[in-house]
């Protein structure tokens, strides 16, 4: 894929409150524009079954994990694994630095950055292995998602692109 843009895509339970952050100031202003290409995908489109549901009960715990297969067919209809790069937003993930954020910059210009947002207790274990490129930490503390994280990461990489 040649140089373009900062693409980015953020997988969500919640794509409202995405959505209002990335349509409104700077961000918004740019993905109007075309100097950002930030997409919403609601993971209850992939959700198992007529109700929407996306969570289950975690292996060997009592604690509610979302799904492997709503993330992962997300994932694959926003790009195939050569397209992507996949940032986990996760306590236990590497801090979040400027020159992390530049690096994200770097690879959103080339692949599509996907963030997947956690809820509940996280995901399925299976799928950070077999699909995230990077697990992301906003510091030492816990948030009730992934939506935080994946705003922060998504203004910090934006902001890098010129013109933004």
């Amino acid at each position: 894929m040649s140089e373009r843009s900062a693409g980015i895509a953020i997988v969500t339970a919640f794509p409202d409150l995405v959505r209002s952050y990335i349509t409104t100031s700077v961000i918004g202003r740019a993905v109007e524009s075309g100097k950002l290409d930030v997409s919403v995908v609601d993971i209850r489109d992939y959700a198992v079954n007529e109700y929407g549901q996306i969570d289950d009960y975690s292996f060997g715990s009592g604690g509610m994990v979302m799904m492997l297969q709503p993330p992962e067919q997300a994932l694959d209809a926003i790009a195939d694994k050569s397209g992507r790069h996949v940032v986990y937003p996760s306590p236990q993930g590497v801090t979040l630095t400027q020159a992390l954020a530049e690096d994200l910059h770097r690879v959103s210009r080339t692949k599509r950055l996907v963030i997947v947002c956690g809820h509940y207790e996280g995901v399925d274990e299976r799928f950070v292995e077999r699909n995230v490129d990077l697990e992301v930490s906003m510091g030492d503390f816990v948030l009730t998602g992934g939506e935080l994280p994946a705003l922060a990461i998504t203004d910090a990489v934006s902001r890098l692109e010129r013109g933004v």
